[in-house]
């Protein structure tokens, strides 16, 4: 009963699509942090005289600074311990706590990369520990927003566009994204300042922990409409720590899970490396490096809400999770093999990657609600978002060495190809699993 007058409010569409711009407006802010230095490599490790600003960075440094942002989820269980707080404590706390500590993080990467420091600490520049100290403070606010926001569009999304809506979420990330890319190193280069992408980025994270703010009236009045005596919905009562074991033991569960793992460590850290390869593999100028990687989420911008429709209305979730993943495959080969060392050519394979980048993201986070039930959704996308840390964090390292050690790019995207076959592999078993124990992926999210 209870959720019948729930609907009443979500059923209405301007309620619903206002809630989720409104939240993905947040999380598109955080996007823009995560990768506000991806372009920056050349200026942090080139030395002036080759168009750095000298603040000798080595690449193992700014592997370890990419990989930091997952630190302290990974090592700390941080994301973990954000799942159980989002199905006990709620939609409204856990999204401003998770907001707040995004704004705090890149305050200290702000604070770090516009300071000189002296020494070292693990044989690290001190200046690269504390930037990645206030990275992995944001990587633990940023992915507990990320997981908070995947249970709002769930909560009002249930029933109708799920796909579209979470499509639409991950499109204005990737804005976000495509943003820090294109405009990172070109805000750096005219301040002569790494610092003012950066302090860009915070004041767009004040701005988006406002919109969260805005939104937990929304929330409060959706909960309002299932019972007025209570503080949070039905949705978030009942869980309980015996529940992990539901999720743990769901196969579906753990292949979806691996899928994303596979598939973003395929894709993330390959943005972050993406810029320099552009140089050294196929002469791009320095000022447009930046440029072409960005073409990616700019992509992903039109076809994740387009696929996601696809999913809506027509089903066939996993075979989509299957083409995006032979399409990623595809792409890290040819980066791979020594041909076609133009621009032009660079182009045409990230525009592909693009495709790829919208069809396994638009399929695969609406398929989640289909295997997990909402009161354990929390929990579960914790799961999910802890092991892809797990990518985020290590994946970088690796890539970060192997190019210092072999400066190797036929290397690199090797390693990156081998995540896509895995990916093929674990999608093929998810579609089987699915036609096993009928979780619906193959079926539309909209209910007729």
């Amino acid at each position: 009963m209870t959720e019948i007058i729930r609907k009443k409010l979500s059923d209405s569409a301007g309620a619903r699509w206002i809630a989720l711009l409104i939240v993905a407006f947040t999380m598109m802010m955080g996007y823009f942090i995560t990768d506000v230095m991806s372009p920056l490599e050349v200026l942090l490790t080139a030395p002036k005289g080759e168009g750095g600003l000298g603040l000798g960075w080595s690449s193992t440094e700014y592997g370890f600074f990419s990989g930091s942002y997952g630190y302290i989820n990974v090592f700390l269980l941080m994301l973990f311990f954000g799942g159980l707080i989002l199905d006990k404590c709620g939609i409204r706390f856990t999204g401003i706590m998770s907001s707040a500590l995004m704004f705090l993080g890149a305050l200290i990467k702000f604070y770090a990369v516009t300071n000189d420091f002296s020494g070292t600490i693990f044989g690290f520049q001190t200046q690269v520990i504390i930037a990645s100290l206030g990275f992995a403070i944001f990587g633990v606010g940023c992915e507990i927003t990320g997981i908070t926001v995947s249970k709002v569009i769930a909560k009002w999304f249930t029933g109708h566009e799920l796909a579209l809506a979470m499509g639409t979420q991950v499109a204005l990330a990737r804005l976000g994204t495509a943003a820090a890319l294109a405009f990172s190193l070109p805000l750096a280069k005219h301040f002569s300042t790494v610092g003012a992408p950066v302090l860009f980025g915070v004041i767009c994270l004040l701005i988006g922990l406002l919109a969260f703010i805005v939104y937990t009236f929304m929330d409060k009045k959706l909960d309002a409409y299932s019972d007025g005596t209570k503080a949070e919905s039905s949705d978030d009562e009942g869980f309980k720590l015996s529940d992990l074991k539901l999720i743990f033991t769901n196969k579906g569960f753990w292949l979806i899970t691996l899928l994303c793992l596979m598939f973003y460590s395929g894709v993330f850290p390959f943005l972050k490396f993406a810029a320099k390869l552009m140089i050294a593999k196929y002469n791009v100028p320095v000022d447009m490096a930046g440029a072409i990687p960005a073409l990616l989420p700019f992509g992903t911008i039109f076809l994740t809400p387009l696929f996601g429709t696809v999913y809506d209305k027509i089903g066939r979730g996993a075979t989509l999770m299957i083409i995006g993943s032979v399409m990623l495959t595809c792409v890290h080969v040819l980066f791979a093999l020594p041909i076609m060392p133009y621009g032009w050519f660079a182009i045409i394979i990230m525009i592909v990657l693009g495709i790829a980048f919208s069809l396994v993201p638009s399929a695969m986070w609406p398929s989640v609600p289909k295997i997990i039930p909402m009161k354990q959704l929390g929990s579960a996308y914790a799961i999910i978002f802890y092991i892809q840390n797990i990518g985020l964090a290590l994946v970088p390292l690796l890539i970060g060495w192997v190019n210092g050690k072999f400066n190797n790019y036929t290397l690199t995207m090797a390693i990156f190809a081998i995540f896509g076959l895995i990916a093929i592999l674990i999608a093929v078993m998810l579609k089987f699993e699915d036609g096993r124990k009928q979780y619906g992926l193959e079926k539309a999210n909209i209910k007729k």
